[in-house]
Protein backbone atom coordinates (compact mmCIF):
# COMPACT_ATOMS: atom_id res chain seq x y z
CA UNK A 1 0.00 0.00 0.00
CA UNK A 2 1.41 3.79 -0.99
CA UNK A 3 2.10 5.98 1.35
CA UNK A 4 0.18 9.47 1.69
CA UNK A 5 2.08 12.29 0.53
CA UNK A 6 5.32 10.32 -0.34
CA UNK A 7 5.76 13.23 -2.94
CA UNK A 8 5.77 15.59 -0.25
CA UNK A 9 8.61 14.68 1.94
CA UNK A 10 10.33 17.68 3.79
CA UNK A 11 13.80 17.63 2.64
CA UNK A 12 16.44 16.98 5.46
CA UNK A 13 17.74 20.54 6.77
CA UNK A 14 21.68 18.55 6.06
CA UNK A 15 20.33 18.36 2.56
CA UNK A 16 19.07 21.58 1.40
CA UNK A 17 20.62 24.39 -1.15
CA UNK A 18 23.05 25.88 1.33
CA UNK A 19 25.40 27.84 -1.73
CA UNK A 20 22.29 28.46 -4.83
CA UNK A 21 24.92 30.74 -6.71
CA UNK A 22 27.75 27.89 -6.65
CA UNK A 23 29.73 26.41 -9.70
CA UNK A 24 31.81 23.74 -10.23
CA UNK A 25 34.91 23.85 -12.47
CA UNK A 26 36.74 20.50 -13.37
CA UNK A 27 40.37 21.73 -14.28
CA UNK A 28 41.95 20.09 -17.22
CA UNK A 29 45.67 21.12 -18.50
CA UNK A 30 43.59 21.68 -22.24
CA UNK A 31 40.44 23.25 -21.42
CA UNK A 32 38.22 23.92 -18.08
CA UNK A 33 34.77 22.56 -17.94
CA UNK A 34 32.73 24.91 -16.04
CA UNK A 35 28.83 24.30 -14.49
CA UNK A 36 26.42 26.69 -13.22
CA UNK A 37 23.01 26.24 -11.44
CA UNK A 38 19.92 25.50 -13.86
CA UNK A 39 17.82 28.27 -14.81
CA UNK A 40 20.90 30.99 -14.87
CA UNK A 41 21.76 30.19 -18.59
CA UNK A 42 20.92 28.30 -21.38
CA UNK A 43 23.82 26.41 -21.37
CA UNK A 44 24.54 25.69 -17.97
CA UNK A 45 27.62 23.77 -18.95
CA UNK A 46 30.41 25.39 -20.84
CA UNK A 47 34.11 24.56 -22.36
CA UNK A 48 36.56 27.07 -21.89
CA UNK A 49 40.68 27.32 -22.74
CA UNK A 50 43.15 27.52 -20.82
CA UNK A 51 44.76 30.44 -22.26
CA UNK A 52 44.08 34.13 -20.13
CA UNK A 53 41.99 35.43 -22.46
CA UNK A 54 39.30 32.75 -21.63
CA UNK A 55 39.52 32.62 -18.17
CA UNK A 56 38.62 36.29 -18.35
CA UNK A 57 35.73 35.24 -19.89
CA UNK A 58 35.15 32.66 -17.84
CA UNK A 59 35.31 34.97 -14.70
CA UNK A 60 32.81 37.55 -16.32
CA UNK A 61 30.22 34.36 -17.38
CA UNK A 62 30.74 33.09 -13.99
CA UNK A 63 29.63 36.80 -12.66
CA UNK A 64 26.70 37.47 -15.17
CA UNK A 65 25.21 33.88 -13.83
CA UNK A 66 25.14 35.57 -10.44
CA UNK A 67 27.94 33.31 -8.85
CA UNK A 68 29.26 33.78 -5.93
CA UNK A 69 30.99 30.98 -5.06
CA UNK A 70 33.62 28.48 -6.70
CA UNK A 71 34.34 24.66 -6.33
CA UNK A 72 37.17 23.28 -7.83
CA UNK A 73 39.71 20.21 -7.35
CA UNK A 74 43.58 20.83 -7.01
CA UNK A 75 44.88 19.05 -10.38
CA UNK A 76 48.73 19.88 -10.79
CA UNK A 77 49.22 23.16 -10.81
CA UNK A 78 47.04 23.88 -13.81
CA UNK A 79 44.14 25.45 -10.83
CA UNK A 80 46.63 28.08 -10.00
CA UNK A 81 45.66 30.62 -12.66
CA UNK A 82 42.28 30.18 -12.35
CA UNK A 83 42.32 30.55 -8.38
CA UNK A 84 43.82 33.74 -8.42
CA UNK A 85 41.62 35.12 -11.50
CA UNK A 86 38.91 34.05 -10.11
CA UNK A 87 39.63 35.32 -6.89
CA UNK A 88 40.72 38.55 -8.24
CA UNK A 89 37.70 39.12 -9.54
CA UNK A 90 35.73 38.76 -5.89
CA UNK A 91 34.48 35.20 -6.00
CA UNK A 92 34.79 33.01 -3.30
CA UNK A 93 36.89 30.10 -4.58
CA UNK A 94 37.25 26.88 -2.74
CA UNK A 95 39.66 24.62 -3.72
CA UNK A 96 38.98 20.99 -2.95
CA UNK A 97 40.38 17.50 -2.08
CA UNK A 98 39.93 15.21 -4.78
CA UNK A 99 39.90 12.61 -2.31
CA UNK A 100 37.07 14.08 -0.02
CA UNK A 101 35.46 14.64 -3.46
CA UNK A 102 35.41 10.31 -4.44
CA UNK A 103 34.36 9.93 -0.79
CA UNK A 104 30.75 11.28 -1.22
CA UNK A 105 28.38 8.50 -2.76
CA UNK A 106 25.63 8.79 -5.17
CA UNK A 107 27.42 10.13 -8.30
CA UNK A 108 25.41 9.26 -11.72
CA UNK A 109 28.04 7.96 -14.59
CA UNK A 110 26.67 10.36 -16.68
CA UNK A 111 26.93 13.33 -14.81
CA UNK A 112 29.98 15.22 -15.58
CA UNK A 113 33.12 15.83 -13.20
CA UNK A 114 31.81 19.70 -13.06
CA UNK A 115 28.48 19.04 -12.83
CA UNK A 116 29.28 16.98 -9.65
CA UNK A 117 31.03 19.50 -8.07
CA UNK A 118 28.29 22.20 -8.66
CA UNK A 119 25.70 19.95 -6.89
CA UNK A 120 28.35 18.97 -4.04
CA UNK A 121 28.73 22.49 -3.41
CA UNK A 122 25.39 23.62 -3.72
CA UNK A 123 24.27 21.62 -1.08
CA UNK A 124 28.06 22.08 1.21
CA UNK A 125 29.42 18.85 1.31
CA UNK A 126 32.52 20.21 0.19
CA UNK A 127 35.30 21.54 2.66
CA UNK A 128 38.00 24.62 1.13
CA UNK A 129 41.84 23.40 1.44
CA UNK A 130 43.74 26.09 3.74
CA UNK A 131 45.30 28.55 1.45
CA UNK A 132 47.24 31.45 3.07
CA UNK A 133 46.87 35.12 1.94
CA UNK A 134 48.69 36.20 -1.05
CA UNK A 135 51.80 37.55 0.87
CA UNK A 136 52.29 34.26 2.59
CA UNK A 137 51.77 32.57 -1.03
CA UNK A 138 54.74 35.11 -2.26
CA UNK A 139 56.90 34.37 0.57
CA UNK A 140 56.16 30.23 0.08
CA UNK A 141 57.15 30.34 -3.63
CA UNK A 142 60.33 31.85 -2.83
CA UNK A 143 61.69 29.26 -0.07
CA UNK A 144 60.10 26.40 -2.06
CA UNK A 145 62.05 27.83 -4.76
CA UNK A 146 64.91 27.82 -2.79
CA UNK A 147 64.83 24.33 -1.23
CA UNK A 148 64.77 22.90 -5.30
CA UNK A 149 67.84 24.97 -5.41
CA UNK A 150 69.06 23.70 -2.83
CA UNK A 151 68.27 20.09 -3.66
CA UNK A 152 70.43 20.60 -7.08
CA UNK A 153 72.68 21.89 -5.57
CA UNK A 154 73.57 18.65 -3.84
CA UNK A 155 73.49 16.67 -6.90
CA UNK A 156 76.52 18.39 -8.14
CA UNK A 157 78.22 17.88 -4.65
CA UNK A 158 77.73 13.97 -5.29
CA UNK A 159 78.95 14.20 -8.76
CA UNK A 160 82.37 15.97 -7.46
CA UNK A 161 82.23 13.31 -4.64
CA UNK A 162 82.27 10.69 -7.54
CA UNK A 163 85.01 12.49 -9.69
CA UNK A 164 87.37 12.60 -7.01
CA UNK A 165 86.71 8.89 -6.01
CA UNK A 166 87.19 7.94 -9.78
CA UNK A 167 90.74 9.93 -9.51
CA UNK A 168 91.43 7.93 -6.16
CA UNK A 169 91.63 11.22 -4.43
CA UNK A 170 90.17 10.39 -0.77
CA UNK A 171 89.67 13.92 0.25
CA UNK A 172 86.17 12.93 2.00
CA UNK A 173 87.68 10.92 4.36
CA UNK A 174 90.14 13.58 5.49
CA UNK A 175 87.72 16.54 5.12
CA UNK A 176 83.83 16.51 6.88
CA UNK A 177 82.74 18.88 4.06
CA UNK A 178 84.25 19.08 0.47
CA UNK A 179 82.83 21.86 0.20
CA UNK A 180 84.24 23.70 2.75
CA UNK A 181 86.93 25.78 3.11
CA UNK A 182 89.24 23.33 3.01
CA UNK A 183 87.79 21.21 0.43
CA UNK A 184 87.22 23.71 -2.21
CA UNK A 185 91.01 25.16 -1.61
CA UNK A 186 92.05 21.69 -2.27
CA UNK A 187 89.66 21.04 -5.52
CA UNK A 188 90.57 24.33 -7.22
CA UNK A 189 94.05 24.05 -7.02
CA UNK A 190 93.56 20.43 -8.34
CA UNK A 191 91.81 22.36 -11.10
CA UNK A 192 94.59 25.03 -11.62
CA UNK A 193 96.64 22.06 -11.84
CA UNK A 194 98.58 21.58 -8.57
CA UNK A 195 99.46 17.54 -8.50
CA UNK A 196 102.03 17.74 -5.49
CA UNK A 197 99.80 16.11 -2.70
CA UNK A 198 102.51 18.01 -0.34
CA UNK A 199 101.44 21.05 -1.65
CA UNK A 200 97.79 20.49 -1.50
CA UNK A 201 97.71 19.72 1.88
CA UNK A 202 99.52 23.06 3.10
CA UNK A 203 96.14 24.95 2.22
CA UNK A 204 94.18 22.96 5.13
CA UNK A 205 92.45 25.02 7.56
CA UNK A 206 93.60 25.27 11.02
CA UNK A 207 90.88 24.05 12.36
CA UNK A 208 90.98 20.63 10.51
CA UNK A 209 90.82 17.75 12.53
CA UNK A 210 93.32 15.64 10.48
CA UNK A 211 97.13 16.39 10.09
CA UNK A 212 98.55 18.12 6.94
CA UNK A 213 100.27 14.70 6.46
CA UNK A 214 97.09 12.72 6.45
CA UNK A 215 95.69 15.25 4.09
CA UNK A 216 98.40 14.69 2.11
CA UNK A 217 98.30 10.73 2.30
CA UNK A 218 94.69 10.88 1.03
CA UNK A 219 95.57 13.31 -1.98
CA UNK A 220 97.98 10.60 -4.18
CA UNK A 221 95.59 9.75 -7.22
CA UNK A 222 95.04 8.85 -10.53
CA UNK A 223 94.46 12.51 -12.70
CA UNK A 224 92.47 11.21 -15.75
CA UNK A 225 91.74 13.87 -18.04
CA UNK A 226 87.96 12.74 -18.26
CA UNK A 227 87.42 12.85 -14.69
CA UNK A 228 88.81 16.09 -14.03
CA UNK A 229 86.56 17.83 -16.85
CA UNK A 230 83.55 15.91 -14.66
CA UNK A 231 85.23 17.63 -11.50
CA UNK A 232 85.13 20.98 -13.79
CA UNK A 233 81.98 21.13 -14.26
CA UNK A 234 80.55 19.70 -11.34
CA UNK A 235 82.54 22.96 -9.44
CA UNK A 236 81.44 25.20 -11.84
CA UNK A 237 77.26 24.31 -11.79
CA UNK A 238 77.94 24.27 -7.74
CA UNK A 239 78.83 27.39 -7.75
CA UNK A 240 76.19 28.43 -10.24
CA UNK A 241 73.61 27.75 -7.66
CA UNK A 242 75.03 28.82 -4.68
CA UNK A 243 74.83 32.09 -6.63
CA UNK A 244 70.86 31.54 -7.22
CA UNK A 245 70.52 30.29 -3.80
CA UNK A 246 71.62 33.66 -2.76
CA UNK A 247 69.28 35.60 -4.83
CA UNK A 248 66.74 33.59 -3.62
CA UNK A 249 67.98 34.89 0.00
CA UNK A 250 67.75 38.11 -0.77
CA UNK A 251 63.98 37.83 -2.29
CA UNK A 252 63.47 35.83 0.58
CA UNK A 253 64.39 38.90 3.15
CA UNK A 254 62.83 41.53 1.37
CA UNK A 255 59.50 39.74 1.72
CA UNK A 256 59.90 39.20 5.05
CA UNK A 257 60.28 42.95 5.35
CA UNK A 258 57.20 43.85 4.10
CA UNK A 259 54.72 41.96 7.04
CA UNK A 260 53.62 44.03 9.99
CA UNK A 261 54.82 42.84 13.19
CA UNK A 262 52.60 40.96 14.96
CA UNK A 263 53.86 42.91 18.32
CA UNK A 264 54.90 46.35 18.35
CA UNK A 265 57.77 45.76 20.55
CA UNK A 266 59.28 43.62 18.85
CA UNK A 267 60.00 46.23 16.14
CA UNK A 268 63.43 45.29 15.38
CA UNK A 269 66.05 46.00 12.19
CA UNK A 270 65.23 43.43 9.58
CA UNK A 271 68.45 42.99 8.40
CA UNK A 272 69.03 39.20 8.71
CA UNK A 273 66.00 36.71 8.01
CA UNK A 274 66.60 35.85 11.59
CA UNK A 275 65.23 39.47 12.77
CA UNK A 276 62.76 39.50 9.54
CA UNK A 277 61.25 36.65 11.24
CA UNK A 278 60.85 37.53 14.54
CA UNK A 279 59.55 40.85 13.30
CA UNK A 280 57.15 39.24 10.94
CA UNK A 281 55.64 36.51 13.94
CA UNK A 282 56.51 38.37 17.07
CA UNK A 283 57.72 35.52 18.46
CA UNK A 284 61.22 33.77 18.30
CA UNK A 285 60.29 29.98 17.09
CA UNK A 286 63.58 28.98 16.88
CA UNK A 287 63.96 28.99 21.01
CA UNK A 288 62.21 25.47 20.63
CA UNK A 289 64.22 22.81 20.61
CA UNK A 290 65.15 21.67 17.03
CA UNK A 291 63.48 24.71 15.44
CA UNK A 292 66.27 26.40 13.52
CA UNK A 293 65.86 29.69 11.19
CA UNK A 294 65.24 26.89 8.27
CA UNK A 295 63.20 25.28 9.62
CA UNK A 296 60.98 28.28 11.56
CA UNK A 297 61.52 29.56 7.63
CA UNK A 298 59.78 27.12 5.73
CA UNK A 299 57.16 26.41 8.78
CA UNK A 300 56.02 30.15 8.20
CA UNK A 301 56.13 30.14 4.38
CA UNK A 302 53.71 27.32 4.66
CA UNK A 303 51.49 28.07 7.45
CA UNK A 304 51.86 32.28 7.82
CA UNK A 305 51.12 33.45 11.26
CA UNK A 306 47.58 33.57 11.23
CA UNK A 307 46.32 30.70 13.26
CA UNK A 308 42.68 31.51 13.76
CA UNK A 309 42.09 29.31 10.69
CA UNK A 310 42.50 26.01 12.98
CA UNK A 311 40.24 25.93 15.93
CA UNK A 312 42.54 24.76 18.74
CA UNK A 313 46.05 22.95 17.98
CA UNK A 314 44.46 19.73 18.13
CA UNK A 315 42.90 20.89 15.00
CA UNK A 316 46.26 21.92 13.60
CA UNK A 317 47.74 18.76 14.20
CA UNK A 318 45.03 17.05 12.57
CA UNK A 319 45.80 19.35 9.43
CA UNK A 320 49.48 18.57 9.63
CA UNK A 321 48.77 14.61 9.46
CA UNK A 322 50.75 14.38 13.01
CA UNK A 323 47.75 13.19 14.90
CA UNK A 324 46.95 9.50 15.23
CA UNK A 325 44.40 8.09 13.39
CA UNK A 326 40.97 7.28 15.13
CA UNK A 327 39.85 4.30 12.72
CA UNK A 328 36.78 2.39 15.36
CA UNK A 329 34.42 -0.05 14.41
CA UNK A 330 32.23 -1.79 17.23
CA UNK A 331 34.28 -0.63 20.09
CA UNK A 332 37.41 -1.85 18.74
CA UNK A 333 40.52 0.65 17.58
CA UNK A 334 41.23 -1.04 13.77
CA UNK A 335 44.03 1.61 13.35
CA UNK A 336 45.60 4.48 14.99
CA UNK A 337 48.26 5.84 12.17
CA UNK A 338 48.45 9.13 10.72
CA UNK A 339 46.87 10.05 7.49
CA UNK A 340 49.13 10.47 4.57
CA UNK A 341 49.28 14.03 3.91
CA UNK A 342 51.84 15.66 2.13
CA UNK A 343 52.47 18.85 3.52
CA UNK A 344 55.83 20.60 3.47
CA UNK A 345 55.26 22.07 7.20
CA UNK A 346 54.60 18.81 8.67
CA UNK A 347 58.16 17.55 7.07
CA UNK A 348 60.27 19.91 8.24
CA UNK A 349 58.36 19.38 11.98
CA UNK A 350 59.36 15.75 11.56
CA UNK A 351 63.13 16.85 10.30
CA UNK A 352 63.44 19.16 13.48
CA UNK A 353 62.31 16.10 16.00
CA UNK A 354 65.15 14.23 14.02
CA UNK A 355 67.34 16.01 15.00
CA UNK A 356 66.77 15.90 19.47
CA UNK A 357 67.63 12.39 19.74
CA UNK A 358 70.88 13.39 21.85
CA UNK A 359 69.48 16.64 23.01
CA UNK A 360 69.29 17.22 26.96
CA UNK A 361 66.23 19.08 26.52
CA UNK A 362 62.74 18.21 27.93
CA UNK A 363 61.42 17.22 24.14
CA UNK A 364 64.44 15.39 23.69
CA UNK A 365 64.14 13.03 26.56
CA UNK A 366 60.26 12.80 25.08
CA UNK A 367 61.68 11.84 22.01
CA UNK A 368 64.10 8.96 23.66
CA UNK A 369 61.09 7.20 25.79
CA UNK A 370 58.80 7.34 23.15
CA UNK A 371 61.04 5.81 20.82
CA UNK A 372 62.09 2.83 23.47
CA UNK A 373 57.81 2.53 23.45
CA UNK A 374 57.16 2.96 20.09
CA UNK A 375 60.16 2.66 17.89
CA UNK A 376 61.54 5.49 16.22
CA UNK A 377 59.47 6.01 13.33
CA UNK A 378 56.49 6.65 15.56
CA UNK A 379 58.88 8.77 18.16
CA UNK A 380 59.61 11.22 15.80
CA UNK A 381 55.93 11.56 14.51
CA UNK A 382 55.04 12.23 18.56
CA UNK A 383 57.69 14.70 18.76
CA UNK A 384 56.89 16.23 15.75
CA UNK A 385 53.19 16.74 17.74
CA UNK A 386 54.27 18.48 20.15
CA UNK A 387 56.24 20.75 18.24
CA UNK A 388 53.19 21.41 15.66
CA UNK A 389 51.36 22.45 19.43
CA UNK A 390 54.38 24.30 20.59
CA UNK A 391 54.08 26.32 17.27
CA UNK A 392 50.78 26.84 17.45
CA UNK A 393 50.74 28.11 20.95
CA UNK A 394 53.47 30.71 20.94
CA UNK A 395 51.63 31.60 16.91
CA UNK A 396 48.20 31.88 18.54
CA UNK A 397 49.13 33.33 21.63
CA UNK A 398 52.54 34.98 21.62
CA UNK A 399 53.53 33.37 23.98
CA UNK A 400 57.23 32.54 24.74
CA UNK A 401 59.29 29.21 25.13
CA UNK A 402 61.19 28.43 27.83
CA UNK A 403 62.76 24.72 27.78
CA UNK A 404 61.77 22.88 31.30
CA UNK A 405 65.09 20.60 30.64
CA UNK A 406 65.77 16.80 30.50
CA UNK A 407 65.76 16.50 34.54
CA UNK A 408 62.41 18.02 35.00
CA UNK A 409 61.10 15.80 32.18
CA UNK A 410 62.57 13.20 33.91
CA UNK A 411 61.04 13.88 37.05
CA UNK A 412 57.53 14.47 36.21
CA UNK A 413 57.62 10.81 34.22
CA UNK A 414 58.29 9.45 37.36
CA UNK A 415 55.52 11.27 39.29
CA UNK A 416 53.05 9.61 36.75
CA UNK A 417 54.23 6.74 37.27
CA UNK A 418 54.33 7.07 40.88
CA UNK A 419 50.58 8.21 40.82
CA UNK A 420 49.43 5.49 38.55
CA UNK A 421 51.16 2.77 40.16
CA UNK A 422 49.37 3.81 43.72
CA UNK A 423 45.96 3.94 41.76
CA UNK A 424 46.59 0.36 40.54
CA UNK A 425 47.36 -0.45 44.25
CA UNK A 426 44.55 1.17 45.27
CA UNK A 427 42.19 -0.85 43.03
CA UNK A 428 43.76 -4.59 44.18
CA UNK A 429 43.54 -3.31 47.72
CA UNK A 430 47.10 -2.32 48.97
CA UNK A 431 48.95 0.74 49.75
CA UNK A 432 51.88 1.71 48.01
CA UNK A 433 55.02 2.93 50.65
CA UNK A 434 58.49 4.22 49.79
CA UNK A 435 60.99 2.26 51.34
CA UNK A 436 64.16 3.89 53.10
CA UNK A 437 67.02 4.15 51.07
CA UNK A 438 65.23 3.43 47.89
CA UNK A 439 62.68 5.79 45.84
CA UNK A 440 59.73 3.96 45.83
CA UNK A 441 58.75 0.21 46.66
CA UNK A 442 54.99 -1.86 46.86
CA UNK A 443 54.31 -3.15 50.05
CA UNK A 444 52.38 -6.27 49.90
Amino acid sequence: MKRKNAGKMKVPKHLEHINRCAAGIDIGSRSHFVAVPEGTDENPVREFSTFTEDLEHLAGWLIACGVTTVAMESTGVYWIPVFEILESRGLEVKLVNARHVKNVPGRKSDVLDCQWLQQLHTYGLLQGAFRPVDEVCTLRAYVRQRSTLVRSAASYIQRMQKALTQMNLQLHNVVTDITGATGMRIIKAILNGERNPDALASMRDPRCRNSRSAIARSLKGNYRPEHLFSLQQAVELYEFYQIKIADCDRQILEQLKGFDACDPPHDVPRATVEDALLGMSGVDLTSIDGIDTATALKIVAEIGTDMSRWKSSKHFASWLGLSPGARISGGKVLSSATKPVANKAAAALRMAAFTLFNSKSALGAYLRRQRARLGAPKAITATAHKLARLVYAMLAKGTAYVDAGQEYYEQRYRLRVIQNLKRKAQELGFELVAMQGTTTAQQV
